[in-house]
């Protein structure tokens, strides 16, 4: 069994666009393990779990542009499906995807 790699930045060149079901958030804080505190652009604070075909691949950090899906029977939590690299997340920004609020830094 080989070592998972890390994804960089330079591989993340597709753009995930949300799906029915999914927001758009920003990490607000970091938890610990693989939970997050995110404020979404539905106006609700989620605590956010990385999924596990995440962890270890796609490092998050404090203020990134997250693509999450809230659970269908508790919607103060969610997963975390994507994080958008800083031109993506401009590039939403740009194109009304994102609030004011949520600019990216």
């Amino acid at each position: 069994m080989g070592k998972r790699k890390v994804l960089s930045e330079a591989d993340l060149k597709e753009l995930v666009m949300p799906q029915t079901g999914q927001v758009l958030g920003k990490v607000v804080k970091l938890s610990g393990g693989d939970h997050l505190l995110v404020k979404c652009t539905d106006g609700e604070t989620r605590l956010c779990r990385i999924r596990g075909t995440m962890k270890r691949r796609m490092w998050i950090r404090e203020n990134d542009i997250v693509l999450v899906a809230p659970w269908d029977f508790n919607k103060t939590r969610a997963d975390v499906v994507w994080r958008y690299i800083q031109a993506h997340a401009q590039w939403l920004f740009n194109n009304g995807y994102l609030p004011e609020a949520l600019k990216p830094t």
